[in-house]
């Protein structure tokens, strides 16, 4: 290869040096002074392999209510045996007034019983106090051992593939939940070049430095994350 040859080759990869150079050096970035983690708390669930109730036999109460038949009396004016007293009343008092001595005695007498023999009747045909019968509800309060569940025993695969068991008070579906913990959603960076500062919030953690374009941060929209 003669030298002419030679000092071309030279000559450009000098030139590609210098290039890279310059485009190294002509870059700036701004020094990131600060990246705080955003978070925030999401529930973390494990995967139900099996899940089996948990009994315990306690006392409880509930109210037992039943028809039953009961016996009743209509209601009467005088109550349920006045005819039968007023009649013999009325009727000695009657048998007073005929006669006189012993026969005055003796109608007396006739007369009270013939009185609360027909008092009894009219008693008997009389609708008041008559006995009839109603259906009524009657409820008590009864105590009695039950079975009752008091949490469910689950067998669970978290994200790791590890296998364990918890227990939790209502019956699990496909997942369970065994916790929170906190999410990086974004970085609260601040930045500094020169006499210039900023902040901005970035899905990622930006490391050291940002490159700058035009005295502003250069990065693409999707690193950039909403403030909230």
């Amino acid at each position: 290869m003669n030298k002419t040859v030679l000092a071309v080759l030279a000559g450009m990869l000098a030139g590609g040096a210098a290039i890279a150079a310059y485009q190294t050096f002509s870059t700036p970035y701004a020094e990131v002074v600060s990246a705080t983690p955003i978070t925030e708390r999401e529930p973390i669930y494990g995967e139900v392999l099996a899940s089996n109730a948990v009994t315990e036999m306690r006392t409880g109460s509930r109210q037992v209510c039943e028809d039953v038949t009961v016996e009743k009396r209509r209601p009467e004016r005088f109550g349920n045996k006045d005819g039968a007293v007023i009649g013999a009343v009325v009727g000695g008092l009657i048998g007073n007034q005929v006669g006189g001595g012993s026969g005055k005695k003796v109608a007396t007498v006739a007369g009270a019983v013939g009185g609360g023999f027909a008092g009894r009747e009219i008693d008997r045909r009389h609708v008041g106090g008559q006995r009839y019968t109603e259906v009524e509800q009657r409820c008590r309060t009864v105590s009695e051992p039950r079975e009752e569940v008091i949490g469910y025993d689950v067998e669970y695969r978290d994200e790791n593939g590890k296998i364990a068991t918890t227990r939790v008070d209502e019956k699990p579906g496909d997942q369970v939940r065994l916790g929170e913990r906190d999410k990086v959603v974004g970085y609260d960076v601040t930045w500094r070049y020169e006499d210039q500062t900023g902040s901005l919030v970035m899905d990622q953690d930006p490391g050291d430095r940002l490159p700058m374009r035009d005295g502003a941060i250069a990065v693409s929209p999707d690193q950039v994350a909403p403030r909230g």
